[in-house]
């Protein structure tokens, strides 16, 4: 199968999609949807690849057919051997080189309809390239703004079910976009957050904004692609506002589980000495240690994500086409503030 858009990946059309490269290479990035199957796992690559350098070009492919054909034979016998005659698979490696072809032939001469992708990985890793780096989003962007704990990522699932478009960057890079926005389990890889998030703009309609929560360019330690950070930038603005109470409270809730690890949030916090003083940072080691919450997070907010938020404002000045307000940041008060501004976006107020 010869590609040439990204597309004729997304839509392939095959009842299976294998990745038969080392598990390491899979767990960095694959074609959305693939299974692993290796035919060489990491260590079993590892040493054919010394044996061609060092040894010799000709034993080294001695011992991977051998390797390739041998686990081959165990997803035969195991993942695959439910699959009737009808069955179509689509089968990848890292160029479209010998693993894949090995596997292709084999599947083939069972009687599968099978095919691999002429390039491999290395073939859909450039059309990525192309679609994030090399070419304008085609997308009109809207940021959504505010104060750290103004619950603006919760408020996008609303505005979804509302039928409004939009991009959720940190869920995508598993990361809540702050200093203290790890969540359990880490992001992916660079590359496998841009195959999230090509999935992801597949099918909005250019023609209808997309509304994205404000970021850095950085979201923890995944970069912001450069198509979509250009038209981040000239993207206009709507932001929403929330008493520090609210807010407070939202934090506490949200970010509990990093709350709930006193060491590590004093280690997240101790750098900023440097920033906000040690008097303010040693605040905030007295309310971790007594547990209180609520007076953390609004201290937090109050003397360092507030100050933060306003400097990035004075230097960038966007243009906010709409302020929206909201007494409180529990579920009933997003439904009334989603509600609010999908009535904007509806009525084509931000067209």
């Amino acid at each position: 199968m010869e590609i040439s858009k990204l597309d004729q990946i997304l839509d392939h059309g095959f009842d299976t999609v294998i990745d038969v490269r080392s598990p390491a290479e899979y767990a960095e990035d694959h074609v959305p949807g693939a299974i692993n199957l290796p035919v060489l796992d990491n260590e079993e690559r590892a040493r054919v690849g010394t044996i061609y350098k060092q040894q010799s070009p000709f034993f080294a492919r001695k011992i991977g057919a051998a390797l390739v054909f041998r686990n081959a034979s165990d997803h035969i016998a195991g993942p695959l051997a439910h699959h009737d005659g009808g069955w179509q698979p689509l089968v990848y490696c890292w160029r479209g080189g010998q693993r894949s072809g090995s596997f292709a032939w084999m599947l083939a001469q069972i009687g599968w309809r099978s095919d691999m992708i002429k390039g491999g990985y290395k073939t859909y890793r450039r059309l990525v390239t192309e679609r994030l780096y090399d070419a304008s989003l085609g997308l009109r962007l809207i940021q959504l703004g505010g104060y750290t704990g103004t619950a603006k990522t919760a408020l996008l699932q609303h505005l979804a079910r509302r039928g409004v478009q939009m991009l959720d960057l940190e869920g995508l890079a598993r990361h809540r976009g702050s200093l203290l926005g790890g969540i359990p389990g880490g992001q992916p890889s660079q590359k496998a957050f841009e195959t999230a998030l090509v999935v992801a703009l597949r099918g909005m309609d250019p023609t209808q904004p997309v509304l994205v929560e404000a970021e850095s360019s950085k979201i923890g330690n995944l970069i912001v692609p450069p198509s979509v950070w250009a038209a981040m930038k000239e993207a206009p603005w709507i932001e929403v506002s929330a008493p520090i109470a609210a807010r407070a409270r939202y934090l506490a809730e949200a970010y509990d589980d990093i709350l709930s690890d006193g060491d590590a949030l004093r280690d997240k916090l101790r750098h900023l000495v440097a920033y906000r003083g040690a008097a303010v940072v040693d605040h905030w080691f007295k309310l971790i240690e007594s547990g209180d919450r609520l007076a953390l997070t609004a201290a937090l907010a109050e003397q360092h994500y507030d100050p933060a938020y306003a400097k990035s404002m004075r230097a960038m000045t966007p243009d906010i086409i709409a302020r929206f307000e909201t007494p409180g940041l529990s579920d009933p008060d997003l439904e009334l503030l989603a509600d609010r501004i999908a009535e904007r976006f509806h009525g084509a107020s931000f067209i």
